[in-house]
């Protein structure tokens, strides 16, 4: 296991050029694309070629990644690796789109690129709906169908004019929900085996520290004690940059 400061250093081998920096970054983030490719198995995609797409997205990761982002290497890199995913699934036909969407994908763009051109406000999904006399739903599908992937990290204007990362204004989703769960894995990761299971115990198993001492064989006091470790040591691995 790479400690935070191992792996800024070989990414910034890596950025430089380094091969050998980047094979290690791969092969020491083996279990974070095992545990983000786990969810597309079954989608008549092989394995490998998933392995294969996950370890792209996680070299461009590497390529973009910077102090600037405030957040650990693993947090920045799993919405980038999703994204590559989802790319490699649309581009190559598993998500399917057809040619009559994409055509009213493309008319639908053009009459919006017109609207603004001509000094227009940019039209809202029920004024396309009518120019094309469609119904607002089938819009929304098209204009959503061929967009692809962007990473959570992209810059965007809030309704003050600042500027801020998509990711603070996603909802709890399916998407989100997962990224958490695979940050938390990576998190797990670093800890003992000991710890690992206090907080298995505690928080997955709901059991009480009572009970955690007993089937240890320590004190209470001893499990009071490691819990606040562990919660302090999680919440530094959480907030590093």
């Amino acid at each position: 296991m790479l400690s935070h400061e191992e792996t800024m250093a070989l990414i910034a081998l890596a950025q430089q050029g380094d091969e050998n920096a980047s094979t290690t970054l791969l092969t020491e983030n083996a279990p974070l694309l095992k545990s983000i490719i786990k969810r597309y198995l079954g989608k008549h995609i092989e394995y490998d070629d998933l392995y294969q797409i996950a370890s792209i997205g996680l070299l461009k990761s590497i390529k973009n990644f910077s102090y600037e982002h405030n957040v650990r290497f693993s947090t920045y890199a799993v919405p980038m690796i999703l994204g590559e995913i989802k790319r490699y699934m649309r581009d190559d036909g598993y998500l399917k789109v057809s040619r009559s969407l994409k055509s009213l994908s493309s008319k639908i763009t053009r009459y919006v690129d017109e609207q603004l051109k001509n000094g227009a406000d940019n039209p809202t999904v029920e004024e396309i709906a009518e120019h094309f006399n469609l119904e607002p739903t089938e819009v929304v599908f098209a204009m959503d169908a061929t967009k692809l992937p962007i990473s959570l990290y992209e810059k965007a204007n809030d309704s003050d004019g600042k500027q801020t990362e998509l990711i603070e204004h996603l909802p709890t989703d399916e998407d989100k929900k997962m990224i958490d769960k695979v940050i938390l894995k990576d998190m797990l990761r670093q800890l003992s085996p000991r710890e690992q299971k206090i907080v298995i115990l505690r928080y997955f198993r709901d059991m009480t520290q009572g009970e955690i001492a007993i089937k240890m064989g320590v004190s209470q006091v001893q499990i009071s004690r490691l819990e606040n470790k562990i919660l302090k040591k999680l919440k530094d691995l959480y907030t590093e940059n």
